[in-house]
């Protein structure tokens, strides 16, 4: 295969000359094997890509999303086709002490904190073909600010066990009404929000994107509100144990305020009302149910898609709760996409 050819979409993003070098370490890379380095890269890639030539393509100033993009709409884009953004950060172990930005994160791999390297990836993922083109990629620096702040979160969780002081019941005298629509966004949901505004920027009338995928760790109110300032509807995952509630059908009370909240919802007992489906595999038997739903931290109602999974013989269960701010979308979609 002639990867030059492929690349020639791209000349507006890069020169000719960064194209040719590109196409050299590109080749290189396929055909590699253990971890991409410089050197290794120097000794794969032949003639015309000596190791000068791989120092002087990374010491380039390029502009990666405009060469991602242009090379997804030259050979991948599909006009008429349904895309979802989604992001996602990927962790890389690393030993050393003079990486860049070498810190300590969190690998759901090795489900600990390891010391290594973060990348969050901004992606197009195309509902049809179900396949995902990645066109944003940035390392994680995290400020003093963000250390700080999980510095104090694991002083809180290892504090010996003290005597719980006994609340009030009710209200706080002199509390307020908030409006959970106003929240103060963190430092990574910042760094978040502008990835995805500069790749909305880029995108704009090329593809269009209505929804932003991202996983269980996004799921609250504060970034639910980060991606609709951004123009976009939050597609994620609740907690296993997330207090949702029905709206409530019943009758107002003439006087006072309105009821909201009704029924708050039994995993194992969900009425057949909201079953969307039901499939039976062997013995294992999958459910989705969908309805819109409340959360009590959050500004809004819900679109949740609850997929169950049985056991008939031993009557094991278990759940997933997937939800997006956008009340239309189907459950086939969402699921699709989060899964």
């Amino acid at each position: 295969m002639n990867i030059l050819a492929l690349l020639q979409c791209i000349q507006p993003a890069l020169s000719k000359t960064a194209v040719r070098q590109m196409s050299r370490i590109a080749q290189a890379m396929v055909a590699m094997t253990g971890r991409v380095t410089m050197l290794g890269l120097s000794r794969w890639a032949g003639k015309g890509g000596s190791y000068r030539t791989v120092q002087r393509f990374f010491n380039t100033v390029i502009s990666w999303p405009e060469v991602f993009l242009s090379f997804f709409l030259g050979h991948l884009h599909r006009p008429g086709g349904e895309y979802f953004l989604v992001g996602d950060e990927s962790v890389v172990t690393k030993a050393g002490r003079e990486t860049y930005g070498l810190d300590r994160f969190f690998s759901s791999l090795h489900n600990q904190v390891v010391k290594g390297i973060a990348i969050f990836s901004v992606s197009l993922v195309s509902v049809e073909e179900r396949r995902s083109y990645p066109l944003q990629v940035e390392q994680v620096l995290r400020s003093d600010e963000e250390k700080m702040a999980a510095k104090q979160r694991k002083q809180e969780r290892d504090k010996p066990g003290q005597t719980a002081v006994r609340k009030h019941c009710g209200r706080p005298k002199g509390s307020r009404n908030r409006d959970k629509t106003e929240v103060v966004l963190t430092p990574e949901l910042k760094r978040i929000q502008a990835m995805i505004q500069k790749q909305l920027k880029l995108l704009s009338d090329r593809v269009s994107v209505r929804h932003l995928a991202l996983d269980g760790h996004f799921g609250s109110n504060n970034a639910l509100q980060m991606v609709r300032q951004c123009g976009l509807h939050l597609v994620s995952k609740l907690r296993l144990d997330a207090a949702l509630y029905f709206q409530y059908q019943g009758e107002q009370n003439r006087f006072g305020p309105r009821r909201k909240y009704g029924q708050k919802i039994d995993y194992r007992r969900i009425p057949d009302a909201y079953l969307v489906s039901r499939s039976i595999q062997g013995q294992l038997e999958t459910c989705f149910y969908q309805g819109q739903m409340l959360h009590r931290g959050f500004a809004q109602a819900l679109n949740v898609v609850i997929i169950t999974k049985t056991h008939l013989k031993t009557g094991a269960c278990a759940h997933v709760n997937l939800f997006s701010s956008d009340l239309t979308l189907s459950a086939e979609r969402s699921s699709t996409i989060t899964v």
